[in-house]
């Protein structure tokens, strides 16, 4: 739906559209993520900018694709322990270096593809990445980082992985599963295909962007209930007893 000239506005929830796009004739339509094989045309009547003003007022965040803006949903607990997981293993180890790592609420704009999106972390070493002029938002990251969840899997797996891979600066991007462990890890290679990297329990996660092997333990470290164990022989019930025999 148009809103006021403003570009087109889903919501994931069906909320209230924001007082300055309400109409009451619209009635605010479910976030429908585009189709991979959407055509992402440039739309004159909300442009980048306009989206960046209108994002700065906004109380939750949006992401935005050649100008439409999409409401982002609330994370749940398991996605905010992986993500933080792997951030602090980022930061830890980047340490003293000129990379920067980052997570959630910092913007990475794809220029290529008219696109801000809100990576769950990512790391970017470009000098452009670092001064002032890029505090709202990055544009050269070397690694990215998506936690999926059921409603954006198929998202973060298509289209949103085809406008990253309009990023020249892009090396690897990762996808991290939350109900099992299982990661998915994309590589550039000399050719400049992404080759997948698969990993599952007991595995290990190796980011050459960065330099830097995660295990799949400190990816999920207290996101996954551990089995239950084995109760003690105290506590197993009595083993039936053989009928006596009658005489």
């Amino acid at each position: 739906m148009t809103l006021g000239g403003a570009g087109r506005l889903k919501r994931y929830d069906g909320g209230a559209t924001p007082a300055r796009y309400r109409s009451p004739s619209l009635r605010p339509a479910p976030l429908e993520r585009p189709a991979m094989s959407a055509v992402l045309k440039p739309r004159a009547d909300f442009d980048l900018q306009a989206y960046l003003d209108w994002e700065a007022a906004q109380p939750e965040r949006h992401e935005y694709i050649a100008g439409e803006v999409f409401a982002m949903t609330g994370a749940r607990g398991t996605h905010n322990l992986i993500a933080g997981n792997v951030y602090m293993a980022l930061r830890q180890h980047l340490r003293g270096s000129p990379c920067r790592t980052h997570i959630e609420g910092m913007k990475l704009q794809v220029q290529a593809a008219d696109a801000v999106f809100y990576p769950d972390v990512f790391v970017t070493c470009d000098p452009q990445d670092l001064g002032e002029q890029a505090e709202l938002a990055k544009t050269a990251p070397k690694l990215v980082v998506e936690v999926l969840s059921d409603s954006t899997a198929a998202y973060d797996r298509g289209l949103k992985f085809e406008l990253y891979q309009r990023l020249p600066s892009l090396q690897e991007y990762l996808l991290i599963e939350q109900h099992r462990l299982h990661a998915d890890l994309f590589r550039r290679n000399a050719e400049g295909l992404w080759v997948l990297h698969p990993s599952g329990p007991g595995g290990e996660v190796r980011l050459d962007s960065v330099g830097l092997v995660l295990t799949m333990e400190a990816i999920y470290e207290d996101a996954v209930t551990a089995a239950p164990t084995a109760p003690l022989a105290a506590e197993l019930p009595p083993e039936p007893s053989a009928p006596t025999p009658q005489p």
